[in-house]
């Protein structure tokens, strides 16, 4: 099959190899760049516990020491691997989404109520969660430790690829990605070509995003699972 995967290389290298040797055309089309933010070191003494709402916050915390002592909780599969691999070994993950992960720690037996937590993230968040645990009692402190800005060009080469190789499964990783795709195809005029593929998105917000802009082909998945779909996909 013919796919496109719009998230950033460092989060899905290993991801196109295997779909390479198993024999799909992948088409790269990157949707935002990830910048760093320069953060003072983290004081994981001073906190019950840290959350992650994506890798890349995981990777852009500053300091490596005290990392194996505190409580890691992350949205999903993919960024707990991340986080384990970065020295957190105290993680715990949920299935995917922001929700999912205010459950997880609400109802967690590795902290209290009242506990402070770090929540790390970048500068576009889609949902309040710093909001929705303060309202459940807990004490958190965002620090913001990067920024992703959308990419809304294409270069020749994928743009040739495209024309050649129309995509059967595009998989979109964010809200923000989403937009930024969904100008990428209007300002190369791929529309009448994109919609008849498969659009993987991996929340019922990023669905309903590409439904307002008049997509039809849509289905949720969760990350670490798109192997999983492209076998259990009927062209």
């Amino acid at each position: 099959m013919n796919i496109i995967i719009t998230r950033p290389l460092i989060e899905i290298e290993n991801l196109m190899a295997d779909l390479f040797n198993l024999g799909h055309r992948i088409i790269h089309i990157p949707t935002l760049k990830i910048e760093p933010i320069q953060i003072p070191e983290i004081n994981f003494t001073e906190y019950d516990g840290i959350i992650f709402t994506s890798a890349n916050a995981v990777r852009h915390i500053p300091n490596k020491n005290g990392r194996s002592s505190v409580n890691c909780f992350c949205v999903g599969s993919m960024t707990e691997k991340v986080a384990r691999a970065n020295g957190f070994s105290k993680t715990i993950s949920a299935n995917g989404t922001v929700n999912a992960l205010k459950n997880l720690i609400v109802n967690s037996d590795f902290i209290k109520k009242k506990a402070k937590l770090a929540y790390v993230c970048g500068d576009n968040i889609s949902i309040d969660l710093q909001s929705e645990l303060k309202s459940e009692g807990f004490i958190i402190e965002k620090i913001i430790n990067y920024s992703s800005i959308k990419i809304n060009e294409l270069n020749n080469s994928n743009h040739e690829l495209i024309k050649k190789y129309p995509p059967d499964v595009i998989f979109v990783y964010s809200l923000r990605s989403a937009e930024s795709f969904v100008n990428i195809v209007k300002n190369y005029s791929l529309l009448p070509m994109m919609t008849q593929s498969k659009l993987m998105c991996i929340s019922r917000k990023i669905k309903e995003y590409f439904i307002s802009e008049g997509w039809s082909k849509l289905e949720i998945f969760n990350p670490g699972d798109e192997i999983l779909m492209l076998n259990n996909y009927k062209r």
